[in-house]
């Protein structure tokens, strides 16, 4: 059987969800840009560090990561900020 989900590489970004890390006094403007994005095929796309080495040992009971994910960390503040860009389910 194969994945439920798979990422379409071909999709293109759209837009920002949210305010940018700059906005948010998030980034020195040069490298570190946490981000979060819808891309034209409604996914999103989120920029953020990879944190999977640390956390994949303790992950709660039921949550795994397949081969080719990863986990990345970005600051509460952008998720917040990206709330009102989000639809409701």
């Amino acid at each position: 059987m194969g994945r439920m989900w798979e990422p379409d590489p071909s999709a293109r970004f759209q837009r920002r969800l949210g305010k940018s890390a700059h906005e948010l006094d998030h980034s020195d403007g040069k490298d570190e840009c946490p981000d979060i994005w819808q891309l034209d095929n409604g996914d999103v796309a989120v920029i953020g560090r990879d944190l999977t080495a640390h956390y994949g040992p303790s992950l709660p009971v039921g949550v795994r990561l397949a081969e080719g994910e990863r986990l990345v960390v970005i600051p509460g503040i952008m998720l917040s900020a990206a709330k009102p860009d989000i639809p409701e389910a």
